[in-house]
């Protein structure tokens, strides 16, 4: 099979979908070969990704969403199932709440409550709701998007680094429950990546993440988005309960202190 078809055939789901590494892995499966499900808040940021999808030649199905409902990730697995006629793969993508930089004593207990609201209980209601229509289907893949700060803390982020952590923990639990019967979970864990938020921060916070990597440079969504293909390949048939990182080597150690030319 064509490399860039590894999903030629397959009925897929990506949550968060509307903008940045969501968007970016939604026009990737499209690409290689699979139907796409896009959700997420915004409806017009879905269609505009949705168009771009059509545009190359793929399929693309709306379905505005707020993952943090359960009534709503119930009702976008329907959608999915209707529009679709089944789901193989899931990527819960879907992320925020919580707040910016700040000692944890100062973080509210709202604050804190959004962050594992949007980012840890949307991807168990996703896994809940997903992984019984992916048995239907007769097996397929789920990818969570965690974070390094699902591997390593980050301090003043209270909230998004108990999140993270905890999609991690979700991943290996939802992997070993279901492995036997054929459903595939797997995280990725991205480091910076060149999203609009990184964007919008400017050229001086970006230089800065630059440097920090021993790659010396940010990711670009691409990069995460293909390794969620392959994930969600039969490529990577062998491959479930772990965490894929992609941070440019950050995770590894400690850099050379005198860096060659």
């Amino acid at each position: 099979m064509n490399a860039i078809r590894l999903l030629e055939g397959r009925r897929a789901l990506v949550t968060g979908a509307s903008r940045g590494i969501g968007a970016e892995i939604a026009r990737a499966m499209a690409r290689a070969g699979a139907a796409v499900v896009l959700a997420a808040r915004d409806e017009e940021a879905l269609a505009r990704v949705a168009a771009e999808i059509e545009s190359d030649g793929g399929r693309a199905v709306v379905a505005a969403t707020d993952v943090s409902e359960p009534e709503a990730v119930e009702r976008l697995v329907a959608t999915t199932l209707d529009a679709l006629g089944g789901l193989d793969i899931a990527v819960n993508n879907a992320a925020g709440g919580g707040h910016g930089p700040t000692p944890l004593t100062e973080v509210s207990e709202d604050q804190f409550r959004s962050a594992l609201a949007i980012s840890l209980e949307s991807v168990f209601l996703s896994l809940k709701f997903e992984i019984p229509a992916i048995l239907e289907s007769g097996g397929g893949a789920i990818v969570n998007m965690a974070s390094t700060a699902g591997l390593e803390a980050v301090g003043g982020l209270a909230g998004y680094v108990a999140a993270k952590h905890g999609v991690i923990g979700l991943t290996k639990v939802a992997a070993l429950d279901y492995a036997a019967q054929g459903v595939r979970v797997n995280a990725i864990a991205p480091g910076p990546i060149l999203t609009e938020r990184l964007e919008a921060a400017g050229e001086d916070a970006q230089r800065a993440a630059a440097d920090a990597m021993p790659m010396r440079r940010i990711g670009q969504p691409i990069e995460v988005a293909s390794a969620a293909v392959w994930l969600c390949s039969d490529q990577a048939s062998f491959v479930t309960g772990t965490t894929l990182i992609i941070d440019g080597g950050k995770l590894a150690g400690v850099p050379p202190f005198t860096r060659p030319r």
